[in-house]
């Protein structure tokens, strides 16, 4: 069951970022510590409170096994279009019921609500370097918008 996140749901809230943390300090231990907190609670129960950035979950048998934080984003600027753009900050599963299409349901929940709230498209950011997630929404038909490139100054 797919459902808006409540301030319960806060300690689960801060477990699954804590998998999404350590997968990224797998994948980029230069940038990303190894523990660490996204968001304090206070921040947490703010951000439940706030329309435009809407956090919703995934309970299996009672349980909190998946997040999905949104942003809703319309953006003024002088060449490009102005589009509603529902933009994906966060979409995890837990490690343990992953391969169940947890992730797809949570991506599917997310393309039908920004379609409701009148959106032109779906964004996310995904570190090249996570093949598992640059492939899993592969799989779900998102593609290349832009690409981020960088060199490392040593």
């Amino acid at each position: 069951m797919i459902r808006p996140a409540t301030v319960a749901d806060i300690p689960a809230l801060n477990d699954l970022l804590q998998e999404i943390l350590s997968v990224h300090h797998e994948v980029r231990p230069d940038l990303f510590k190894a523990r660490g907190q996204k968001f304090s609670d206070l921040e947490l129960e703010e951000l439940l409170h706030n329309p435009s950035k809407p956090i919703f979950v995934y309970e299996l048998e009672g349980q909190v096994v998946g997040h999905l934080f949104c942003q809703l984003v319309e953006e003024e600027h002088a060449v490009l279009q102005r589009v509603k753009t529902l933009f994906i900050d966060d979409l995890c599963v837990k490690q343990a019921v992953r391969e169940q299409a947890i992730g797809q349901q949570l991506y599917e929940y997310a393309l039908s609500f920004a379609r409701e709230q009148g959106c032109y498209n779906v964004t996310l950011d995904v570190w090249s370097s996570n093949e598992g997630a640059v492939a899993f929404y592969h799989r779900l038909g998102m593609r290349e918008q832009k690409v981020r490139m960088e060199r490392i100054l040593e």
